[in-house]
Formats: C-alpha cells, structure tokens, sequence
C-alpha cells in the first residue's frame, strides 16, 4: 500500500481525490486533511497566508498518523504567489514537520510538463488576473514557456467549486492556443477530475488540473507510476506500475 498525504485548505473540491482513488484502481491511498484556510479571497496577501508554517503543520499529525508517506500541500496559488524561491522554501519547511518527501501542487505542474515532455503551455485560470500572471512567472521559472493565459476573475475558491463541466471546458478552450503543447488549469477548487477525458478529447492534447497533477506529485515522490488512462495523458505515460 502506498499512502499519499494531502493538505487541503478548505472544502471545496476535495471530492475529487476519492474518484481520483477509485480511478487508480491499485493498492493506493488519498488521505486528505483540511488545513484551516483563512479568509476565502483570491488576494495575493490572503493566499500568502494560506500555506504558513503554522497552518502546513497543523495538519501533520493527523498526516502521520494515517501512516501518510509522501505529503502534498494541494493549494496552487498556495504556493506559486510566494515566487520559485519562496515556494521552495515553503516545501522545505512542510519537508522539515512532516518528516517525508514533500512538494506542492505548483511544482507538480513544473514535474508533470516535464514528465509528458511539453514546454508550451497555455494557462486557463478562475483567479483574477494578477494572481494567475503570478503563475506564470512560476512557470517561467520553472523553465516553461507560457504561450497565453486566460483569467476567469473569480472572487473565491467558492465560486469556483461550483463550476460544472461546461464551463471547465469553456475555460480550457479559451485558455487553448494553437502553439500550446498542453493546457494547464491551476485552480485545487475547480471539480476536473470527472472532465478529464472530454477535456484531453476537445482540445486534443494534454490537460493538466490541479487535482490531478497534486495526487501525480505525490506518486512522483512515492516513486510510483500508474497506469489510469482516464485520469488524462499524464497517467499513460511508461514506465507503468500496476496492481
């Protein structure tokens, strides 16, 4: 059994790990613990306070407990409005209190580009337009060219939890450019992991989503490859361990 920790600010998607689960369809786990997230706005300032040391560890306990071995903190913009450095420094400190491997969701869509081996990439985002910039600039860092971006401007994460699949698709289609290798959509409390497969058949090339691409970090980390078509082209990819 390999168990994945997962940090998780609030409740708004986090119904998409146990399909996620079931979907891998081997002897892997999801443990989820919600972290206190705050204010629900979408400023850089509040999303900073988000992912601090004080809020990251309140959570590990319950992680450890669970016999977790790998730990994720599942907040994008979590991470990413701290800049590269910042965000390492975050890992390195979740790293520190959990005792295990860590990352984040914002460096798993830097692993997961380079696992699938893209650089172009388009950027569909629910955030207001500076915060999304500020994922770009990560992205660009993280050595990745960014052909476009499109903003959604929403207010909250839970504004956008409530979003369906027309308008997840709605938003990766705009975000689409022609020149794009993969189109990523950064948002931990947008519902994709049921869009997958409609979203990778629309626009005919790799999607990467947030919720995907934080259970994939934490298999990166596990040192585990599984092969689940559909949860998108980053789960087809060789070599495949499968239960």
């Amino acid at each position: 059994m390999t168990a994945l920790g997962l940090l998780y600010p609030g409740h708004f998607a986090e119904d998409d790990y146990p399909r996620i689960e079931q979907l891998l369809g081997s002897d892997i786990r999801v443990d989820l613990v919600h972290t206190e997230p705050g204010e629900d706005a979408r400023r850089v300032e509040t999303l900073r306070g988000a992912g601090s040391a004080e809020r990251l560890g309140a959570g590990m306990e319950r992680l450890r407990l669970a016999g977790a071995e790998t730990v994720v903190w599942a907040s994008t913009s979590g991470g990413f409005v701290h800049g590269w450095q910042g965000a390492q420094d975050q890992v390195r400190t979740l790293a520190r209190l959990a005792g295990m491997p860590a990352s984040s969701t914002s460096f798993g869509f830097v692993h997961a580009a380079r696992e699938l081996g893209v650089r172009r990439v388009a950027v569909g985002a629910t955030y207001p337009e500076e915060v999304t910039a500020l994922f770009a600039e990560f992205l660009r860092a993280g050595g990745l060219e960014v052909t476009g971006t499109r903003s959604a401007g929403t207010g909250t994460a839970a504004e956008a939890a409530r979003w369906g699949e027309e308008e997840v698709l709605a938003l990766a289609r705009g975000a689409d450019d022609a020149s794009a290798e993969a189109v990523l959509l950064p948002d931990t409390a947008l519902h994709t992991a049921a869009h997958l497969g409609v979203l990778e058949k629309h626009l005919a090339k790799p999607v990467l989503t947030a919720n995907q691409v934080t259970v994939w970090e934490g298999l990166r980390l596990a040192d585990r490859r599984v092969n689940a078509p559909e949860l998108g082209a980053l789960f087809t990819r060789e070599p495949i361990v499968q239960v």
